[in-house]
């Protein structure tokens, strides 16, 4: 029975880095973000569906990111019409994805998690967290990134607290050592390996 693990947290959290690490031990790690942008790039299979509903969303065969969080800015509407296209899809390649690794463990890494109601199916989910001055540290360090759009970020997700209140299971990430000596511990712990 493989054991489905859902993989999120805020970001700045350092969840791309945990899913790395999963990976580096060799488990099947699923990545919603990877997954949509395949879907908007050019002859990406989202593309035309965006197209006959955002016209202006497309720019050179590709969906333009940048022009979408505009237009979802300005109308919240829009939001509504992309998840109907993009959700069936991003299923689909999960699905897929899941139907090729017969594993003990998969990772599906969805940064939405809980706010995408995404976490019904799941066996378990890991939440990665590190205190709010480390958090906010590390995203304005992000090239291009703004006091205001760190706000706007944090405004779309569930509180910290939140999703670690939600988790079945939490890695603080506070150094790359401890966070790996983590990953590994509950690989052990989810495959059967340890007593734990």
């Amino acid at each position: 029975m493989t054991h489905l693990l859902g993989l999120t947290g805020s970001i700045g959290m350092g969840k791309s880095t945990t899913a790395d690490m999963f990976r580096n031990e060799g488990i099947p790690v699923w990545d919603a973000d990877a997954v949509v942008h395949a879907l908007y790039a050019n002859g990406g299979a989202a593309v035309a569906s965006i197209q006959a509903a955002l016209p202006d969303a497309v720019v050179d065969g590709a969906v333009n990111r940048a022009v979408l969080k505009d237009m979802i800015a300005e109308d919240l509407s829009v939001m509504g019409k992309l998840e109907e296209i993009v959700h069936p899809l991003v299923a689909q390649d999960r699905a897929a994805f899941l139907n090729a690794h017969d594993d003990p463990l998969v990772v599906f890494d969805i940064p939405l998690l809980f706010e995408t109601k995404a976490d019904g199916w799941l066996s378990s989910v890991l939440v990665v967290s590190a205190p709010a001055d480390v958090q906010k540290e590390r995203v304005m360090a992000r090239p291009g990134m703004t006091e205001d759009q760190f706000a706007r970020i944090m405004a779309r997700q569930m509180p910290d607290a939140d999703k670690r209140a939600a988790a079945d299971h939490i890695i603080e990430t506070l150094t790359l050592d401890d966070t790996r000596i983590a990953v590994r511990n509950l690989i052990a712990e989810l495959t059967g390996q340890t007593d734990a």
